[in-house]
């Protein structure tokens, strides 16, 4: 087959309605490395790099309450910070980039996917799409005539 590993998707594949940043970044544990007492983190099967862990909010209408948030993983040499907080807004909107998701069999059976990113960032401001004529645009054409 010639799907091996994680499975690169664009962010608006796994979030195409958003979603939003509300845990903390936290380093995520090597079972089998770490001892009593001694955390030590764990690192990408494939890269190396440390991986870090943040809880998201799925903003899909659609989706159960049970399965609203999820755990994003984030490649990162350094522990990543989440974009600022938007004022009015009680949580903090974030999108993610050279996004992969890694389907398994959980413990109860059913299919999930391990979603892990490579930089978390701010939403990019959508663009006035085309179709939507600009303000006093009716008016600036009558005008004109």
């Amino acid at each position: 087959m010639a799907l091996q590993g994680p499975i690169p998707v664009s962010f608006d594949q796994v979030f195409p309605h958003g979603c939003y940043v509300v845990g903390e970044v936290e380093p995520v544990k090597d079972f089998d490395a770490s001892t009593n007492g001694r955390f030590v983190q764990s690192r990408d099967k494939q890269s190396g790099e440390l991986v870090w862990q943040v809880a998201v909010m799925d903003a899909d209408p659609t989706v159960k309450p049970g399965q609203k948030t999820v755990a994003v993983k984030i490649l990162a040499p350094v522990q990543p910070v989440p974009p600022a907080p938007m004022p009015g807004l009680p949580f903090t909107p974030v999108e993610f980039d050279h996004v992969t998701v890694t389907p398994y069999v959980n413990g109860t059976g059913r299919l999930a996917y391990s979603i892990k990113v490579r930089a978390m960032r701010a939403p990019r401001t959508a663009a006035v799409p085309a179709t939507v004529p600009a303000k006093n645009a009716v008016t600036a054409g009558k005008e004109a005539a």
